[in-house]
């Protein structure tokens, strides 16, 4: 507060008379950090495609993508090696086997051309398992 003599006891107020030492009022907010959330990419898409055809069953062990082009068209070729434990697994990985050359992927910016499995090895027993190795072609939607 800041007194001055015109006449009247009444003090004149300023507005920094109520803020506390070391207080900035003129500091802009500051803003909420941004969660850090990573972009989904194409493979990204394909991995949990194939994963919800197997009804989450399966374990992805090995993802290998190389580009692909021809006159016509561009885009990749893709390579996944997915591992199912116990019975249950087992019969999903089955159910894979069976509907992958004829799923219809849905995968934005992309077409998927031919989806294929090149291996599988089933191994029976006390800790069934089954080892599925898929080959996808994917174009670029343009």
């Amino acid at each position: 507060m800041f007194d001055c003599d015109h006449g009247s006891d009444a003090p004149i107020e300023t507005k920094s008379a109520d803020t506390p030492i070391g207080a900035r009022t003129d500091a802009p907010e500051k803003p909420r950090p941004l969660r850090y959330r990573p972009r989904r990419n194409t493979s990204d898409r394909l991995r949990d495609a194939l994963l919800t055809l197997a009804n989450n069953q399966g374990a992805i062990t090995n993802h290998e993508e190389a580009p692909w082009s021809s006159i016509t068209f561009t885009g990749s070729r893709h390579e996944i090696a997915l591992e199912f434990e116990g019975h249950d697994a087992v019969e999903a990985g089955e159910t894979l086997i069976a509907e992958l050359p004829e799923h219809e992927f849905s995968i934005p910016g992309q077409l998927v051309a031919d989806a294929s499995v090149r291996e599988v090895d089933h191994r029976f027993g006390a800790d069934e398992q089954l080892n599925v190795t898929c080959v996808l072609l994917l174009l670029e939607d343009v």
